[in-house]
């Protein structure tokens, strides 16, 4: 190794140890996300994405790794548009040394969403007009004559389920349950969406969907329990 190299490598061991402050950190990442400001920082520490050092004072110290890692999370939030609640599990995978899940890249051009008419919905899903009849009866599907891709989603779930004699009758308390769940998750958001500023509006975009996770993880777990007593 050269005098050169190993200076060089000094250097940047240096430059990795050095310390940084909210508003470094800022600097370093603000050209590449302009919106990023010092509350957001302070909410992805909450979140789990990033945990700096404090000094005695308890102001935030930020190390290299910590800014790389922040730029790795606002990147993936930015173009895959992912909740921070993966970008949590997919960093957490990379700590731990596991290859973690691949993330799809974003489209370069966004497609319209696909709408359906009645026809091409039943025959797309393979589903019967009494089955969706009988969705729209009971309120899973709405009376319309366009049909988005969810709705597509929800019939499909629907004729698998009719293979095994669930209809659409005895899954009405899933939508009155995910209702109810809509309203725990905005009645968690209240003090956040009561505020009129864009940092808070953010925030309670952000924690909407990791809170919907949450919730669908503990009915599963729920589910399964049950069905677990049920098989004895």
């Amino acid at each position: 190794m050269t005098a050169m190299q190993a200076g060089g490598r000094s250097a940047a061991a240096g430059g990795r140890s050095t310390l940084l402050s909210i508003g470094q950190v800022l600097a370093r990442l603000g050209p590449e996300f302009p919106k990023l400001t010092s509350s957001k920082l302070r909410f992805l520490e909450v979140q789990g994405i990033v945990t700096p050092r404090r000094t005695e004072s308890g102001y935030r110290k930020f190390t290299h790794e910590d800014v790389e890692r922040l730029r790795l999370a606002l990147t993936l939030q930015r173009d895959h548009y992912l909740p921070l609640v993966v970008i949590r599990e997919y960093l957490d995978d990379l700590d731990a040394g596991r290859d973690p899940a691949p993330l799809s890249p974003p489209p370069s051009i966004v497609p319209a969403p696909r709408r359906y008419r009645r026809d091409e919905l039943l025959a797309v899903a393979g589903a019967s007009a009494q089955l969706l009849n009988d969705a729209v009866s009971t309120g899973i599907l709405p009376a319309t004559d366009a049909y988005d891709e969810q709705h597509l989603a929800t019939l499909r779930v629907l004729v698998a389920l009719d293979r095994h004699s669930i209809e659409p009758r005895h899954v009405r308390t899933l939508v009155q349950s995910a209702e109810r769940q809509a309203a725990l998750v905005a009645s968690a958001l209240a003090p956040l969406l009561r505020r009129t500023d864009a940092a808070s509006r953010a925030r309670a975009s952000e924690l909407a969907p990791e809170l919907s996770h949450r919730l669908d993880e503990l009915r599963g777990i729920f589910v399964r329990a049950a069905v677990d007593r049920m098989l004895g």
